[in-house]
């Protein structure tokens, strides 16, 4: 059994959409959920603390142990002083979600400096900022979960759009970034995984409970990715209506990198093009 008892989870943009399906899900379970939103506007503008404040009140009355906590998340110093805030209050962090972010639609001749480092501030560095700062906890007591969110609009060509280069980017830094703190992390129980998740919101300009592709239905996934049950890390949870994927890449079998790759020898440039065929196979995932 999937069991939040006793545990102290803070979860990141939960006011509202995906990340307020998190903190419902998870409260359900017994823990105690901290949620943290700004209450920015759908293009990542703005400052509403009620946000939070209105989530966790709609909690409570459905008898959940459920928090707002202020802060924001787009400097180092905010992040660690939101995970110092949150041991305040619980006493502990067994788990942390950093969901909070935005899609921004921006052509590639559009892209500001300004916006992208707002993206990378919110999407790529927070999720580090905050395992920074709840890392010396995680590890005293031995225990942590950390979720932190990518999306297959930057893991998979198939699925770009126009405009999301900013994003894609940011999202793919918090994949480079989860393999590494599984790794670091493991030796002292602290497990990292990212989900993918997809749930039409209000980043998908929808208002009120969508009618398909539900934030609930995505909600179990990263709840089992926060508990105790979760014991290993580094995966990709792909979630969606209702069903989940999790994948990571894997090197083929008996390759001694990077000496000896198992792969085509090529000297020029030229062996390399006549190869391309044998060098480029594109690596589709089986399924059940």
């Amino acid at each position: 059994m999937v069991d939040f008892n006793d545990r102290v989870v803070l979860i990141t943009g939960a006011g509202q959409g995906l990340g307020f399906s998190y903190a419902r899900t998870i409260a359900q379970l017994g823990a105690m959920v901290l949620i943290q939103d700004i209450g920015a506007d759908s293009d990542g503008n703005g400052i509403d603390p009620k946000v939070a404040e209105v989530a966790a009140e709609k909690l409570r009355l459905e008898g959940l142990n459920v928090q707002a906590i202020p802060g924001e998340i787009g400097s180092r110093e905010g992040c660690h002083k939101l995970c110092k805030d949150a041991l305040k209050i619980g006493g502990r962090l067994d788990a942390l979600i950093h969901n909070a972010g935005w899609v921004a639609y921006e052509n590639i001749e559009l892209i500001e400096e300004s916006s992208f480092d707002h993206m990378m501030a919110i999407s790529a560095k927070a999720p580090l900022w905050l395992a920074q700062a709840a890392w010396p906890s995680m590890k005293g007591a031995g225990y942590g979960r950390i979720v932190v969110t990518t999306s297959c609009r930057a893991l998979y060509p198939q699925y770009v759009q126009n405009g999301l280069a900013s994003y894609a980017a940011a999202k793919m830094a918090v994949v480079g970034l989860m393999n590494v703190l599984a790794f670091e992390g493991e030796r002292n129980g602290i497990i990292v995984n990212a989900v993918s998740p997809v749930a039409k919101t209000r980043m998908w300009g929808i208002e009120g409970e969508p009618d398909e592709l539900r934030p609930a239905e995505v909600a179990p996934g990263v709840a089992y990715l926060a508990s105790e049950e979760c014991y290993e890390g580094g995966w990709i949870l792909r979630a969606a209506n209702g069903q989940f994927h999790a994948t990571k890449a894997m090197e083929a079998k008996d390759v001694d990198y990077p000496r000896n790759l198992r792969a085509t020898k090529a000297s020029t440039a030229h062996e390399v093009a006549e190869n391309w065929s044998l060098i480029a196979i594109p690596c589709a995932e089986p399924r059940a």
